[in-house]
C-alpha cells in the first residue's frame, strides 16, 4: 500500500476491531473506506482509524448507531470549518458537549457498576476462604 492507505485488515488490527464490524459500520454509514485498490479491495487513512476509534469508544458506553453518526457529523463539520457560520459553530459544540456530558455520566455509571462486582467478587473470595478450612478436614 502506498504510504497513506491501509487495508481492512490493518484497520481491524490497529483498531482491535472485527472485519465483520468494520464492514458494519461501512454498512451504517460511520465510515466510509477512503478509496479501492486496483483489486476492488478496501483502502483506509488514518482518519478513518480516527473514526473507528471514536466508534470503538462511544460502543461500551452505550451510544446507539444514529448517536454516533450524529456526533460524527457533528465534528466532521466542526473539523471541516469552511462554511460554518458562527451560530452554526456554536450549536455543533453544544451538540459535542451534549455527548460529552452524557459520556461523563455514563462512566461514572460503569464505575459505580464495576464497585459493586469487586465488592461482590470480594465477597466470593472471602466465603471461599472462608469455606476453605472445612473441607481439608
Amino acid at each position: 500500500m502506498d504510504g497513506g492507505h491501509m487495508q481492512i485488515g490493518e484497520v481491524a488490527a490497529r483498531t482491535e476491531l472485527s472485519l465483520r464490524t468494520i464492514r458494519h459500520y461501512e454498512e451504517s454509514g460511520l465510515v466510509v473506506p477512503s478509496a479501492r485498490s486496483q483489486g476492488g479491495f478496501r483502502l483506509y487513512t488514518e482518519r478513518d482509524v480516527e473514526r473507528l476509534m471514536v466508534i470503538r469508544r462511544m460502543k461500551p458506553l452505550g451510544f446507539t448507531l444514529e448517536q454516533m453518526r450524529d456526533l460524527l457529523e457533528a465534528t466532521d463539520r466542526l473539523d471541516d470549518g469552511e462554511d460554518v457560520t458562527e451560530a452554526e459553530r456554536a450549536a455543533l459544540l453544544e451538540r459535542v458537549r451534549g455527548y460529552e456530558q452524557t459520556a461523563c455520566r455514563r462512566v461514572e455509571e460503569l464505575r459505580v457498576q464495576l464497585e459493586r462486582a469487586e465488592d461482590f467478587a470480594a465477597t466470593l473470595r472471602t466465603r471461599l476462604e472462608q469455606a476453605a478450612p472445612a473441607t481439608r478436614a
